[in-house]
């Protein structure tokens, strides 16, 4: 019943009472509860129409022994479990059934009697006159409406209460909203923000060359981003908004390509290129700034507040890419870094932008993944375009099932092909547009055996071990080919299939004890050799913090108080805003202090230990020691410093934002 799209848990003892009151043998109670199966089946099938595909109703389990004196009142008494198969998503998730025509009086009394106060009479757009039933939901709530449906009519037309229903739907809703609501509801204005800054882009007349290609890279454009930024009040051009009484110190900045019309007149020279590139990109600045923009400029970027979001503009030239081979992928071997990686990325966001076209579920299951990735603390290990291909390829290659229809279908598959997929001896290979041919396939084999070669001689240093193929990229260069390393990976891997044993059991059994559908998102930091607790109200988005981490056991090393320097939140009432522009001055645009203070400690302990953490909302960090051998020791060596000295600098580095530091194990000398 897992493989499911959707379940429903329903508790019949009441509907079974009265279904074999009189009941006097095994036979007879069986074919009650046979027949009570049939009535909920046939209910839901009435309901759901084409909605779906396939509905299976069969008891959780009936007992081996029972006291005789109980009669025949036990069997059945477990829950009842419906499995759902989804239809098209357009068909499940539709926000009106159309009934009959009313001067069909027969099926009109019929649609009304079994619909009730849900049976309404419409006129709909092309004139027609018809029976309706309307489930009015926000865009990001109808994954909803199949439950919303069920509970109506198994309430309407049995004797279920709504405590009796518990369907496996929305669960996992919880890490993805912020106050009761999903950000990605406000997605249409984002949209609308790039379309407008795209335009004008394109209509610019005082740059020496024409933009030709105005292209989002950002997630949040793709629909995959955790949580897209939402509009913020200092980020129009003009002041007539009206202004909340706070708003947040920090805005996100999207990333926006833009590539110039051809000219024989670009330096070959690679320094000389990337000067021509900000010529142009602060020249770009100041006719947006003409035009009422809020800009601000440097010769590595330029950022442009627009419509409530912050766009961060980069220049990709095809000339940064050094032909050398005209086969594969061979021919970005030797491109500049930012032309190489724009390359990527441009060619990512396109591909995925088409998948979530085809595949609606396909955006929430990214969501989830990334959530759950971040809470386990790998952001810094596994690139969010590295998540996205894998969750593409469980959608491309779903067999023997089909494709997910659920969110929570798909981050079990997601779960599962992680912790089970063969990465060492197999590349996964995404074929989003069905482009590869056999001489692709063999290219992409060839590469990875030859990123294989070392394996014999150490099992664990292979790179990318991660090996993710796809058309604009068949040697995995550009997400894994660093990280995540052969052991991170396993420890991924370890996760992922304890988490999809524990959500396999909350499907099957439901939720029990002190494992809930929260234990998912739950990391445990005893599996670190130190903590480091970060005072949340000083996290550039505390409110995207799932849970407070608990105070790990261990030596408390060192406390902090929290700085007075930074708050992630503004005033902006009239007492306090006297210029709007020197509000806006105060924005700190891409500004984390989590990642600046990482940032920090990978240059002042480059070889001591690995840092692990929640890009997305945590207020932990883990660390583990390095081993000797990586620390570049012998036994001759002096010993390593003590390691309560160490973090002790380790707070001082982050002084004002570090909470308190907790050492759990002392490093291996060996």
């Amino acid at each position: 019943m897992v493989s499911a799209e959707y379940s429903i848990d329903l508790k019949l003892s009441e509907l079974l009472k009265q279904a074999r009151p009189s009941a006097t043998s095994l036979r007879a109670a069986g074919e009650a509860t046979d027949a009570v199966g049939e009535l909920i089946k046939s209910v839901l099938q009435q309901g759901l129409t084409d909605r779906t595909k396939m509905i299976r109703v069969l008891w959780r389990s009936t007992p081996s022994e029972w006291n005789i004196m109980d009669g025949f009142s036990e069997f059945g008494s477990s829950p009842l479990i419906v499995g759902v198969m989804l239809s098209l998503l357009e068909k499940s998730y539709r926000l009106v059934d159309i009934g009959p025509n009313p001067e069909n009086r027969d099926e009109a009394i019929k649609f009304r009697k079994f619909w009730g106060e849900k049976a309404e009479l419409r006129r709909f757009k092309d004139g027609a006159i018809a029976e309706s039933t309307v489930w009015e939901t926000e865009t990001w709530e109808r994954h909803t409406i199949i439950k919303r449906i069920a509970d109506y009519v198994l309430t309407k037309h049995l004797l279920l209460q709504q405590e009796d229903l518990t369907h496996v739907v929305d669960q996992l809703d919880f890490c993805l909203l912020v106050g009761g609501q999903d950000p990605v509801s406000s997605s249409g204005a984002l949209l609308e923000a790039f379309d407008t800054l795209a335009k004008q882009l394109r209509l610019l007349d005082d740059v020496p060359l024409k933009i030709s290609t105005v292209q989002p890279l950002d997630s949040a454009f793709r629909h995959t981003s955790v949580f897209p930024p939402e509009p913020h009040p200092l980020a129009y051009e003009k002041s007539s908004q009206r202004l909340p009484n706070f708003a947040a110190t920090c805005v996100r900045s999207l990333e926006v390509m833009i590539q110039l019309e051809g000219s024989g007149n670009w330096p070959l020279d690679p320094v000389a290129m990337e000067k021509t590139k900000s010529a142009f990109l602060l020249r770009i600045g100041e006719s947006l700034e003409d035009r009422g923009m809020f800009v601000t400029a440097s010769e590595d970027e330029v950022n442009v507040l627009t419509s409530g979001y912050s766009f961060l503009l980069k220049i990709f030239h095809e000339r940064g890419l050094v032909v050398q081979k005209q086969a594969g992928d061979s021919n970005i071997q030797s491109a500049p870094s930012e032309d190489k990686e724009l390359f990527f990325r441009s060619q990512h966001s396109s591909m995925i932008n088409g998948l979530h076209g085809i595949y609606q579920a396909y955006g929430p299951v990214v969501r989830l993944a990334k959530r759950w990735i971040s809470a386990h603390l790998f952001s810094s290990f596994i690139s969010e375009e590295a998540v996205e291909l894998v969750v593409a390829y469980l959608f491309l290659r779903p067999f023997p099932f089909h494709a997910p229809s659920s969110r929570v279908t798909g981050f079990l598959r997601f779960l599962r092909l992680l912790s089970s997929f063969d990465w060492t001896f197999s590349p996964m290979i995404v074929d989003i547009n069905n482009d590869f041919n056999l001489k692709d396939e063999k290219e992409i084999n060839e590469n990875f055996m030859l990123s294989r070669r070392s394996y014999e001689q150490n099992p664990h240093d292979i790179e990318p071990a991660m090996f993710l193929a796809t058309s604009y990229d068949k040697s995995s260069e550009a997400w894994t080919k660093q990280s995540p390393s052969k052991l991170v990976l396993k420890r991924i891997a370890s996760y992922a299939k304890s988490s999809a044993e524990l959500l396999t059991n909350l499907i099957i059994h439901g939720q029990s004890g002190q494992y809930t559908w929260e234990c998912l998102f739950r990391t445990p930091l005893s599996n670190y050799d130190a903590v480091i607790l970060l005072h949340k109200e000083k996290l550039c988005r505390p409110h995207h913090v799932l849970f407070p981490a608990e105070i790990p056991n261990g030596k408390l090393v060192i406390q902090g108080k929290p700085s007075n320097d930074f708050h992630p939140c503004m005033p902006l009432s009239k007492s306090v805003v006297r210029s709007l522009h020197d509000t806006r001055d105060k924005l700190l645009v891409n500004f984390d202090p989590t990642a600046y203070f990482l940032r920090d400690l990978k240059c002042a302990f480059p070889m001591t230990f690995k840092l692990w953490h929640d890009s997305i909302g945590g207020d932990a960090i883990g660390l583990t020691w390095e081993s000797s051998k990586k620390r570049g020791r012998d036994e001759d060596d002096e010993a390593m410093p003590d390691p309560t000295s160490i973090l002790k600098e380790v707070g001082d580095v982050g002084k004002g934002l570090v909470r308190s530091v907790h050492l759990l194990k002392a490093p291996k000398l060996e």
